[in-house]
């Protein structure tokens, strides 16, 4: 699907609900793409150098949190792409990096409608708030937020 054809597929803010609970992904850790991202966006010696890391408070070379972010973006749009879209995001609240993600490791995400909000201002939308999670291979929840999407409201 082309970048143009995925555009046209809005998911319609009646389809959520509260308490309304999504999985998806299945994104593995590299080294090479933790040390590439480091080098590029969080040069610290425990993104950068697997030896050196292993003296750090993470015990080993390890992703930086933006990068954590980054790639649970990637699954995100993936999901985007079979399932449809929103109309954008005005931002995610309460970012919180819970556990250090490691070379190996193999992400999923977990998200979860907690409130529903239609536009006053604009008729035409309406907000979804959710809370996403994180999880490595193990089941342990690495990052969470908070965040508010966007979705084109049915004509009434």
């Amino acid at each position: 699907m082309t970048q143009t054809d995925s555009t046209q597929n809005f998911i319609p803010f009646e389809s959520f609900e509260v308490g309304q609970v999504r999985t998806f992904g299945a994104y593995e850790v590299t080294e090479e793409e933790v040390i590439e991202f480091a080098q590029k966006y969080d040069p610290q010696f425990f993104h950068l150098d697997p030896e050196a890391a292993k003296q750090s408070l993470f015990g080993g070379l390890c992703a930086s949190g933006w990068h954590t972010c980054a790639m649970t973006m990637a699954m995100m749009v993936e999901d985007m792409d079979t399932r449809g879209r929103g109309l954008g995001s005005p931002g995610i609240d309460q970012l919180r990096w819970r556990r250090p993600v490691y070379p190996g490791d193999v992400l999923s995400v977990r998200m979860e409608v907690l409130d529903l909000q239609p536009s006053d201002k604009r008729p035409e939308i309406g907000v979804v708030r959710s809370k996403t999670s994180v999880s490595n291979q193990t089941g342990t929840v690495v990052m969470e937020f908070t965040s508010r999407a966007m979705f084109p409201r049915q004509q009434q």
